[in-house]
């Protein structure tokens, strides 16, 4: 048999973690978003200068490959920074569910 207060120890501590992951992989995020839209503007602006069309320079340069790698790398750390996020929530809900069953068994006793 489990027993709940181990279990919401347990938990907390994993929620620690789950909340130090979430800051790292939230600063990952920023960095790649910052580059990312620093690299995308630079290319647009080179494209201006070059002459090309308005209407094109928005998907030529996303289509460059440094520019999609950055993309990627930004989609990529959203999607770690997600996941840490949904891991905090699961944790959360989890102690929530143990401290009901402890409150349950010392209502009982």
């Amino acid at each position: 048999m489990i027993d709940p207060i181990t279990e919401v120890w347990r938990r907390s501590e994993m929620l620690e973690v789950a909340l130090k992951e979430c800051k790292t992989r939230g600063s990952a995020l920023a960095k790649a978003e910052h580059d990312y839209r620093v690299a995308l503007a630079s290319k647009i602006a080179e494209l201006e200068a070059n002459g090309a069309k308005v209407t094109t320079i928005s998907d030529k340069a996303r289509g460059d490959p440094a520019i999609a790698k950055l993309k990627l790398e930004r989609d990529l750390s959203e999607v770690l920074y997600d996941t840490a996020k949904d891991a905090m929530l699961v944790y959360r809900k989890q102690i929530e569910v143990l401290r009901d069953q402890i409150d349950r068994e010392w209502t009982n006793a």
